[in-house]
């Protein structure tokens, strides 16, 4: 059988059209819409925010940021409030890093807010590779004690049978 030499069908022009330097215009907050920072993803389109006013949140993610953009834990977004339920928002926006450091050098997010890069990879693992002679881990080798059967053993059980 020939090999396969190239990438057939529509799978070389999926990586084609990725245009990720487009600058998009930042857009501020209105009356009813408040900041705020994800702090656990909840599932089914669901979120845990922390708005920037002091209050928790559970946010829903509406459907047109679904599929199409990917939101993290330490995200900054802007979620929309509902008039009759206030524990509860909806997903408007998420901010990039660097809309998010814009809208911190103007103040309108608090000094507090650590803004995380979206390709900043954060490892909590730490990997020790010295080894300790003196370790409590390692077992410490046993002396070698053979076995000694005694003939009058072994002879009373064959009379018992």
């Amino acid at each position: 059988m020939p090999k396969n030499k190239g990438k057939g069908g529509k799978n070389r022009r999926r990586g084609k059209n990725e245009n990720e330097g487009a600058k998009r215009e930042l857009i501020l907050k209105e009356d009813g819409q408040e900041y705020a920072q994800v702090l656990k993803m909840l599932g089914n389109g669901r979120l845990e925010a922390m708005c920037f006013d002091g209050t928790k949140r559970l946010a829903h993610i509406r459907g047109k940021l679904r599929k199409r953009q990917w939101i993290n834990t330490q995200d900054i977004i802007l979620v929309g409030l509902r008039d009759y339920q206030d524990a509860k928002a909806d997903v408007i926006m998420k901010y990039n890093s660097d809309e998010a450091r814009r809208l911190k050098n103007m103040g309108h997010l608090p000094e507090s807010v650590n803004v995380v890069d979206g390709n900043e990879v954060e490892d909590d693992i730490f990997f020790d590779n010295e080894s300790d002679e003196n370790s409590e881990d390692e077992i410490a080798p046993q002396p070698y004690q053979p076995i000694i059967s005694s003939e009058s053993e072994s002879d009373t059980d064959e009379d018992s049978d």
